[in-house]
């Protein structure tokens, strides 16, 4: 029910961040799958939930193609998730620079992307601007590390 999908996120991006921050964990790994399915039962429950939040770990999740992940697919869900906040979130920007740009080892793009996450004004969505200001603080620290992330 509808009334589940606040549940639904958080549980699966609790449980992901678990597996995302353990990379030497193999038992967490093998539970992906079950935050793949929590997730794409909040997406079929609600779809637009908090301005497109589900819509920004799907970016995360189908960035990941050795899991089955699709960047197509992650492209989709970034172009919903600005279509939601009106481009007014640095978030998908870094989501996809940060999954999608760097497996594809697209430099243009990622610095395009962050680009873009550092033009969001935080005042033109005050109730949102500290999660503006520290997305972009996360954007600045992401290019400063470009070279590094990018083959020569």
């Amino acid at each position: 029910q509808r009334r589940d999908v606040e549940l639904l996120y958080w549980t699966s991006a609790s449980w992901g961040s678990a597996i995302a921050l353990a990379p030497d964990r193999p038992d967490l790994l093998i539970d992906f799958p079950a935050v793949r399915a929590l997730v794409d039962r909040a997406l079929a429950l609600d779809p637009d939930w908090t301005k497109g939040a589900i819509h920004e770990a799907l970016i995360s999740i189908e960035s990941l193609e050795s899991l089955g992940g699709n960047p197509d697919k992650a492209r989709e869900h970034f172009a919903r998730a600005v279509e939601l906040q009106n481009g007014k979130s640095p978030s998908p920007y870094i989501s996809l620079a940060r999954g999608v740009s760097v497996a594809r080892q697209d430099r243009a793009e990622f610095v395009k992307l962050l680009e873009q996450a550092l033009a969001i004004d935080p005042e033109s969505d005050p109730n949102n601007r500290l999660v503006i200001l520290v997305g972009q603080r996360l954007a600045r620290a992401l290019v400063a590390r470009t070279d590094s992330l990018f083959a020569q």
